[in-house]
């Protein structure tokens, strides 16, 4: 529920007691809605695409059915993916045998210390929703300032330099100054109404006083 899932399922699981309710907390309706399965296979009936988890380093394609990548590159693979896709992690003991490995389309593997790579169940699932997760809340970036609006802040930094009587012969590389910033920092277009109220008003409170500042 943290990074935004909320179909659960279970393939032979254990009875879920009244601390597994406590531990859900506010996502216990995941856990109630859950869906449990005698057998891996009618787990993953339905899904388009299968994800697979493993602790072992996979990188000999003579020795492992597949390859692994890092959970990073699979939310990169898996976000233009049309279907469901089914997350499948095995048990802590053994993780998933050879033959539910090559049924994946990927296999993922945490980059971990090669002395004790084997996460728990709970610490490699947080790992890679959160991966998915932030892999989507990237693309949705806000809305930057139209070309117009930057030129509308150059401008108004201007005026304010005139208006503070800024020293004539600095002025020019001030304002370049101003534009490079600007131009690097790619302003959104809340930053950018915000950044001009701040000029407009700076600018009218100094033509009004006529307070010079330096």
């Amino acid at each position: 529920m943290n990074f935004g899932l909320e179909e659960l399922v279970l393939v032979r699981p254990c009875s879920i007691g009244e601390e597994g309710v406590k531990r859900a907390m506010h996502a216990i309706d995941i856990l109630k809605s859950a869906r449990i399965c005698p057998t891996e296979e009618d787990a993953l009936n339905g899904a388009d695409y299968i994800v697979g988890t493993s602790g072992v380093d996979t990188a000999n394609e003579k020795k492992f059915a597949r390859i692994s990548i890092t959970p990073e590159a699979m939310a990169e693979k898996i976000h233009d993916c049309n279907g469901t896709v089914a997350i499948l992690f095995g048990r802590e003991d053994f993780g998933l045998d050879n033959s539910l490995v090559k049924r994946c389309d990927f296999l993922v593997t945490i980059p971990a210390n090669p002395e004790y790579p084997i996460m728990n169940l709970s610490h490699a699932a947080t790992v890679v929703f959160y991966e998915m997760f932030v892999h989507d809340a990237v693309r949705t970036e806000p809305q930057k300032a139209s070309e117009h609006e930057v030129d509308w802040l150059n401008d108004y930094f201007s005026r304010l330099l005139d208006a503070v009587d800024y020293p004539e012969h600095k002025k020019e590389k001030t304002r370049v100054m101003f534009r490079r910033l600007i131009a690097r920092s790619t302003p959104s277009t809340w930053e950018y109404h915000t950044l001009m109220g701040v000029l407009k008003d700076a600018a009218r409170g100094c033509s009004k006083d006529g307070k010079n500042h330096h």
